[in-house]
């Protein structure tokens, strides 16, 4: 790198949130650029506007990816009547004027959205002050943050070939192909840690039975609870049931059940209880997926549909399908004789292993943070 930058600074603001899958991508592409700006001898300063409320501060505080959170308010887009539009317009032109202002002061060189409703405001804001705005879409189809955010964006990012037929040709120019961001340590793992994390001290696990990780998401999943409680002695029968079942749904599980490993939450601990999985029953969120497709795991996947959401959990889980990695149980297909039939698949070795493979050639290659963080780089490297 040339030494005429090493006395440089930067400033990057992120913003995103509402759930893990916003986030977590996000904490990758800081933790690179991060990782690239010190080993340019550049000094990096990095923001976090997320939503004021929820789980954002907590997420991106925690990480230790980010110098310092900004709170922004926030209203949901809908695309159905409610009484609920009319305040969060306010909550939306109030984050606006905060983001304005922040960015005015913050001065950045770059502004990175990793989507959701909180994103939508910031990149706006970016737009009006010339600031280059970056954006990406971790799931098959754009969601509407995204379309929204497109308009303001200098480059978009996508993590699937295939979601371009859905941009305008414009917006399919400016776009680029990276797949999904995923935290550098899913590309080191150790399943012996992993192990150590989710059986030591436990009798009751078996090394002659498959580990089946059941993931609900950052908020659990309650459908995929339900199926899990009642077909429990099924499953323990058959698996070593690891059980990431969410906060909510914790204290209604059992919690001293021969072969069943419950956790409400796993974060720090997530790459290598993966990788030691032999199975992942999960939903079929972009960022769960593009883990697991590093990790190589065979998956059944029960994707989030109906009216409370856009069908983007469908199209990824679809999209898995094809390409011989999952078996889906979508609708009213997800009964329990429907999963016990998926699984039940799965306790032969050799079908597992061939799904691996498949899972793995998804992502085989591609380090989408790495490169999303070096783009971001050599932008500011031009302010």
């Amino acid at each position: 790198m040339d030494d005429s930058i090493n006395s440089k600074k930067i400033k990057v603001v992120f913003a995103g949130g509402g759930t893990g899958g916003h986030i977590y991508p996000g904490l990758a592409v800081a933790d690179c650029l991060r990782e690239i700006a010190q080993k340019s001898n550049v000094s990096a300063e990095i923001f976090w506007f997320g939503n004021s409320c929820g789980m954002d501060k907590n997420l991106v505080e925690n990480s230790g990816s980010v110098d310092k959170f900004v709170g922004i308010p926030s209203g949901k887009l809908r695309r159905y009547f409610s009484l609920k539009n009319f305040t969060d317009f306010f909550k939306i032109s109030f984050g606006f004027i905060k983001s304005y202002f922040m960015l005015l002061k913050i001065r950045p060189d770059v502004l990175f959205s990793k989507g959701g409703f909180v994103s939508v405001a910031p990149c706006a804001a970016a737009y009006f002050l010339r600031i280059p705005v970056f954006t990406h879409e971790c799931d098959f189809t754009p969601g509407l943050a995204t379309r929204i955010n497109a308009r303001f964006a200098d480059k978009i990012f996508l993590s699937y070939d295939e979601t371009k037929k859905y941009l305008s040709a414009p917006k399919a120019k400016k776009s680029l192909v990276t797949g999904n961001p995923v935290r550098p340590v899913f590309y080191s793992p150790n399943p012996e840690s992993g192990r150590k994390f989710l059986f030591d001290g436990r009798s009751d696990y078996d090394q002659k039975k498959p580990v089946l990780l059941v993931l609900g998401g950052s908020l659990g999943a309650h459908q995929l609870n339900e199926l899990v409680s009642q077909n429990l002695e099924w499953l323990t029968e058959r698996f070593n049931l690891v059980h990431q079942c969410g906060a909510k749904d914790a204290p209604f599980m059992p919690q001293n059940m021969s072969g069943y490993f419950l956790h409400p939450f796993i974060y720090k601990e997530m790459c290598d209880v993966v990788s030691c999985a032999d199975i992942v029953l999960a939903r079929a969120g972009a960022n769960s997926l593009f883990e697991c497709s590093v990790l190589g795991k065979p998956l059944v996947l029960v994707p989030l549909c109906g009216s409370g959401t856009r069908g983007d959990q469908v199209d990824n889980a679809k999209f898995f399908e094809e390409k011989g990695a999952a078996f889906v149980l979508l609708g009213d297909k997800a009964t329990s004789t429907n999963m016990k039939e998926m699984l039940g698949k799965m306790l032969d070795s050799d079908t597992r292993a061939k799904m691996a493979a498949n899972s793995r050639k998804i992502t085989e290659g591609r380090r989408p943070a790495q490169k999303i963080a070096e783009i971001i780089f050599e932008e500011t490297l031009r302010k």
